[in-house]
């Protein structure tokens, strides 16, 4: 907690001496603001008198006008006391110097419990409190103060207004009322209206224009007519797709009973403990999530279920209003601004009681919170990429403490991390339950997997994309009529252009990759900064290499283009192909669309990239290919090989999930590698022990903890020379243990903290700006983000230059 100090400003704009509070009047309130810039350096919220006109006005989440140095600023109220000394961090802090609020914005914004969480968040992921107090505002463009011509400051509205309905019902004369026999459309009327109310809109769609007849019949007294708050977005989510539904089974497993009993303990014990479903996939957990959300809503209650892919979202939605409601809320980045504000207004007015969606549905306003669930929890999707570096299972975990509700983590691949906390029994002061799940229902059984060799395909002479067994295996789907899916990691045409005579690999302007090629607009675009080129590639006669001018400029390389062009050559004309990747699904809803194209087809081929390889549930898939598993296998980053398991098991559980059985067939150059082992076999423990030895030994996490830092700027000296003094201070802070990572390199648990760099990112340049990382290295439960922040605060910043930390990362790249 800070002060506010300096001079204040008064309403109009001039300086005026504060009308500070004295120690014989005492305001009748303090309290705790923060400030809304956002920046490191401002860390902690500063104290501020409440002038006694605003007393019980001003409460916690309401926007208010404060002094801050010699201006005007916004800021948000975190929390309240009744004297300076009950507000944290104010010790030493003199009543003479704290400031008044000046002006009260807004009624609240966000509840108590948001406000705690917000500055936990800050502390946890070395970011602006600003930043991550904005994650729980109403949707919208960032609050911005508006001084009018009078002079005084209001908080400007996002130009997003509220949706509104009219409805039209009958009065208690009016339905006694018989229309003239000739007046056909106000007898339509008043039969549409004898079971209740109906919306304008939708008398409209059932009998053309009706204002007439309406407007005629509220002259009378036989109609009423009222405007209403709408709700945008409702209707988003309803799905035509036959998996978009979720019947109440005859019966449960006993794997999804024992899931539900443990839910239930947590529930009981009303202390944010977490319930790992570890399950193989198809196995129902769904139907554990739906039992669990009903019990939870009976005991009025709320629930919120976060989902790692847009993709998902309209079969879950699906899934869960079939279940219960309206009442269910949907919360993504592909809805509009107006859907956004609506779906947000439904949760705070307790409108919906369910929310559905991507990590950022975590922060709508819910009301007495029930029960958190995360779908897919290894997803890394749930890792924020932006500030502030938040991870949504770590939050949830918070929250569910917070609440006393259970936070359920469901995965037919669990992380290293939640696998290695159930072991412990508990993390963070929670208890940490798994439950296995490994039947399906309905007598389901696994699919069989078969491993292709690409080797000895190449030593036979085949140069196609599709191996032996997989070509057969499609045809096989075709004869039958049946539907397969198609994994390819990779979007566009080629990976890459290479010149066949000087070697040239034409690479983005800003950034310091390859480009990819796409055929269709024949353009080589960047998938780092959005660049995009217009070239031709070989054969064609306008091929030109930018360095050497050779026409052979050449594809190298397949990308999920080049596969949906090679499956439309080999498949007959009536079996349909659809392409799913980030090129294809730009539009508004162009998940569900295509999704429904598939599942309307009589036969079909779904190819795409990692966004088909989870929670999608067509009973019809009998065949799961995937192209190529080994361009996951080999990047630079100690989870790779556990993104690769996780990929290549939850794309094989697609098949199979009807009454017939299924295949997968993975083609690889690779097939004695770990990953390709356990999936071939249905046995984790094959890579998961490997893999846990991997990281012991190399002390990674769930062993230690990470903190990436990452220095970017456009001169590449200056930028270096910033990381190098990071890297030094953070040395100098951990003390001579750091700087001898040799000493404890061996060890299986870390004793001190390490510092790894600086050293060039893999990506060195991206946007035309130069990057250098450092990695520390820390024992679980060392307070690294607190360390972190004093360096930084230590060494300050440079103009030019910007610094990222990331806690707990997931891309080191």
């Amino acid at each position: 907690m800070r002060q506010a100090n300096l001079f204040d400003i008064g309403v109009d704009g001039a300086s005026e001496p504060s009308t500070l509070p004295t120690a014989q009047a005492d305001p009748p309130a303090f309290a705790s603001v923060l400030v809304d810039i956002p920046t490191r350096a401002l860390a902690e919220p500063f104290a501020y008198a409440v002038p006694s006109d605003m007393s019980g006005r001003v409460q916690v989440g309401c926007a208010v006008l404060v002094s801050f140095g010699n201006r005007p600023a916004l800021g948000y109220v975190v929390a309240l006391a009744s004297s300076l000394a009950e507000l944290p961090g104010t010790e030493g802090l003199k009543l003479s110097s704290v400031k008044p609020i000046r002006t009260i914005l807004t009624d609240p914004l966000f509840s108590e419990e948001s406000a705690e969480l917000a500055l936990w968040m800050s502390k946890e992921y070395v970011a602006a409190p600003a930043e991550c107090l904005r994650l729980f505002l109403p949707p919208g463009a960032s609050p911005r103060l508006k001084r009018d011509e009078d002079g005084t400051y209001r908080l400007e509205r996002p130009t997003t207004r509220e949706a509104s309905a009219r409805w039209v019902s009958l009065t208690d004369a009016g339905r006694a009322f018989e229309p003239p026999a000739r007046a056909t459309r106000q007898r339509q009327l008043v039969q549409a209206l004898s079971a209740g109310p109906v919306t304008t809109r939708e008398l409209n769609a059932l009998y053309t224009d009706m204002s007439a007849a309406i407007r005629t019949l509220e002259k009378k007294g036989v109609v009423t007519v009222e405007e209403r708050r709408a709700w945008r977005g409702v209707a988003h989510g309803e799905s035509r797709l036959s998996s978009a539904r979720a019947e109440v089974p005859e019966q449960l497993t006993e794997g999804q009973r024992s899931a539900l009993e443990a839910i239930e303990r947590a529930r009981a014990a009303q202390a944010g403990d977490v319930v790992l479903i570890d399950g193989v996939t198809g196995s129902g957990k769904t139907e554990v999530y739906l039992s669990a959300i009903e019990r939870v809503l009976a005991s009025g209650r709320s629930a919120c279920v976060l989902v790692p892919e847009i993709s998902l979202t309209a079969q879950t939605v699906g899934r869960f209003r079939s279940r219960f409601g309206d009442a269910v809320a949907v919360f993504h980045s592909r809805l509009s601004a107006g859907e956004r504000l609506d779906q947000w207004d439904m949760v705070r007015a307790g409108a919906a009681r369910v929310v559905v969606g991507a990590r950022s549905a975590l922060f709508c306003p819910h009301r007495d919170l029930g029960i958190i669930i995360i779908d897919e929890e290894h997803e890394q999707s749930y890792k924020q990429g932006s500030a502030p570096r938040y991870h949504a299972r770590e939050v949830a975990a918070k929250m569910a403490r917070r609440y006393g509700c259970p936070l359920v983590l469901g995965s037919a691949t669990p992380s290293a991390e939640a696998l290695s906390r159930c072991r412990r029994g508990s993390y963070n002061g929670q208890r940490w339950e798994r439950v296995e799940m490994r039947e399906r229902p309905g007598g389901a059984v696994l699919p069989k997997i078969v491993v292709a060799d690409l080797r000895r395909e190449f030593a036979g002479g085949s140069r196609s994309m599709f191996s032996k067994p997989l070509y057969d295996a499609l045809m096989g789907v075709v004869e039958r009529r049946e539907k397969a899916v198609l994994l390819h990691n990779r979007r566009g045409f080629a990976p890459f252009l290479m010149c066949r005579e000087c070697g040239c690999v034409p690479t983005c302007k800003h950034c310091s990759t390859a480009l990819t090629y796409h055929e269709r607009t024949h353009t080589l675009e960047c998938h780092t900064c959005g660049a995009v080129y217009h070239v031709q590639a070989y054969p064609s006669p306008a091929s030109k290499c930018p360095s050497c001018g050779s026409p052979y400029l050449a594809k190298m390389g397949v990308g999920t283009q080049q596969v949906e062009d090679a499956l439309l050559q080999i498949l007959p004309k009536d079996v349909a192909v659809i392409r799913m990747d980030a090129d294809s699904t730009r539009g508004k809803d162009g998940h569900a669309k295509l999704l429904e194209e598939f599942d309307a087809a009589e036969c079909a081929v779904l190819l795409g990239t990692q966004m088909i390889a989870k929670g999608l549930d067509f009973p019809e898939v009998t065949l799961v290919g995937v192209v190529n598993a080994d361009y996951a296998l080999k990047m630079p980053d100690f989870r790779a090989s556990e993104r690769a398991y996780d990929l290549l098991e939850q794309v094989a559980g697609r098949a199979g999930r009807g009454e017939r059985p299924g295949e997968v067939i993975i083609q690889t150059y690779l097939p004695h590698d770990p990953v390709i082992r356990a999936v071939a076999s249905h046995d984790r423990s094959i890579f998961t022990d490997h893999d846990r030895q991997m990281r012991a030994e190399a002390l990674y996490p769930p062993y230690v903890r990470l903190a990436h830092i990452v220095v970017s700027g456009r001169d590449r000296v200056l930028a270096e020379r910033h990381a190098r003094s990071l890297a030094a201070a953070v040395v100098d802070l951990f003390g001579r243990e750091a700087s001898a990572p040799a000493a404890v390199a061996s060890l299986s648990v870390l004793e001190a903290p390490v510092v790894l760099g600086p050293a060039p990112c893999v990506i060195e340049r991206a946007k035309d700006r130069f990057r250098f990382h450092l990695l520390v290295k820390c024992p679980v439960g060392y307070p690294v983000s607190e360390a972190i922040s004093s360096v930084l605060a230590e060494v300050g910043e440079q103009r030019g230059l910007s610094v990222v930390v990331d806690i707990d990362p997931y891309d080191l790249m």
